[in-house]
């Protein structure tokens, strides 16, 4: 070829060689002020994440023996402003650079985070995340509205998990940004869209606003205070499920329910038809079973209460026969009994009666000849016995027996008692 280099080419290999020994050499041992995103610990104890600026970024490692030594590791979170010593290392394979952090020191929080933070403590005193506010999800939505992007995998795996739960179920996608300056109103878009409609021809009972993962910066548009106090106004319940199980916006903070995930929002979102079904059918088999025992519980109560009763009401007659039968012989006993003393007290009551009788004769013959005997000696003592022998009885007019003439005056009236009548007379 005309004008061909006469130098051997490089490979890809040696190339890269090249530049991984450039880099390595020329920046070992540095120190590099960034701020910390997508901060993900794994299971090895290794430590991958982002170091940014306002304009670029870099992939960086921590590996388990440095990060196991770092007394700020506890500190370390996406947002978080650090001073970090290291080495640019270039990985071979994938013709990828990163830097290899040794040690790291916390010098404050990221201009991203600390507006979080501002907003995130503001949005609680105002109560705007009070769980007492929060509105259970209803049981089982008839519509459910998704205010979302409507491409890519996250629409696709919310309507496909909805539509294996519940089949029967509606859904209305509102397309939304997701991602940049304009997400915050075309999500609040979706939400007054919604709303607006509740009492309409598509009224909604469940929203669901979600994002699928990314960086912290990526899902800051969901921190926005305009479309956080959309999704705490929503009077339809809202769950959030913006990116991952570690992402937590204030969206996810002001909803009803936060999922990890878009996919287990929509879990969260409608039972499982099947296991309805199959719980529905055991209730109903659980009910039959309990209402076939109850009955033959009842049944067998009712045929012992039968007998029972039965034998109670034999035994019942036959102690009150028996009982009939021993009142009558002792009334028997008892009305001859009665008889006999009747029969003894009315002799007793002859022989009182014939014994008053003769006690009455000789009392009244007794009372007679008493009586005979003291009229016979008033009869002597009585002056009226002395007027008949030719004396009289003269009294004053207030009936005082006269003995002295002087006790009179001329014109008193005198009363003169006979032995047969009375005088008057007046004195001269």
């Amino acid at each position: 070829m005309a004008g061909e280099s006469q130098e051997s080419p490089f490979t890809v290999s040696s190339l890269t060689q090249e530049i991984k020994a450039l880099l390595e050499g020329r920046f070992a041992k540095v120190y590099l002020e960034a701020e910390i995103s997508g901060w993900r610990p794994y299971p090895s104890g290794h430590v991958y994440f982002t170091l940014k600026d306002g304009a670029s970024q870099i992939s960086a490692v921590m590996f388990k023996t440095s990060f196991d030594r770092c007394r700020a590791k506890a500190a370390l979170k996406d947002g978080a402003k650090v001073l970090v010593y290291g080495n640019v290392t270039v990985y071979g394979p994938r013709g990828n650079y990163q830097f290899v952090v040794y040690a790291a020191k916390l010098v404050g929080e990221g201009d991203l985070m600390q507006r979080y933070l501002e907003l995130k403590a503001k949005l609680e005193r105002e109560g705007l995340f009070d769980q007492a506010r929060k509105r259970p999800l209803p049981f089982l939505p008839r519509r459910i509205g998704l205010v979302t992007s409507p491409a890519g995998a996250v629409v696709h795996d919310m309507c496909r998990v909805l539509s294996r739960r519940f089949p029967n179920i509606e859904i209305r996608i509102f397309p939304a940004a997701v991602q940049g300056a304009d997400a915050p109103p075309s999500v609040v878009s979706g939400l007054r869209y919604f709303n607006e409609t509740a009492a309409g021809a598509w009224p909604a009972d469940l929203l669901i606003v979600a994002r699928g993962g990314g960086s912290f910066e990526d899902l800051f548009c969901f921190n926005d205070e305009t479309l956080v106090r959309a999704v705490a106004a929503s009077r339809i319940p809202v769950i959030s499920a913006v990116g991952h199980e570690t992402d937590f916006t204030l969206c996810d903070f002001a909803a009803d329910v936060r999922a990890g995930t878009p996919s287990i929002a929509a879990e969260l979102a409608v039972p499982e038809l099947r296991e309805i079904v199959r719980k529905l059918d055991a209730s109903a088999s659980t009910l039959v079973s309990s209402l076939r025992s109850r009955y033959e519980w009842f049944s067998q109560r009712v045929d012992s209460l039968a007998d029972a009763a039965s034998h109670e009401l034999w035994r019942y007659e036959t102690d009150a026969r028996r009982r009939t039968d021993d009142l009558a012989s002792r009334l028997g006993l008892a009305a001859a009994s009665l008889a006999s003393a009747c029969d003894a007290r009315r002799h007793a009551v002859d022989r009182l009666a014939e014994a008053m009788s003769a006690a009455l004769k000789l009392r009244l013959v007794r009372t007679e000849a008493s009586l005979g005997e003291l009229a016979s000696k008033l009869s002597v003592l009585s002056p009226y016995s002395v007027l008949d022998r030719g004396y009289s009885l003269t009294t004053d007019e207030s009936g005082v027996v006269l003995k002295d003439a002087s006790s009179v005056s001329p014109g008193s009236l005198l009363h003169t008692r006979l032995s047969k009548g009375a005088v008057v007379s007046v004195v001269r």
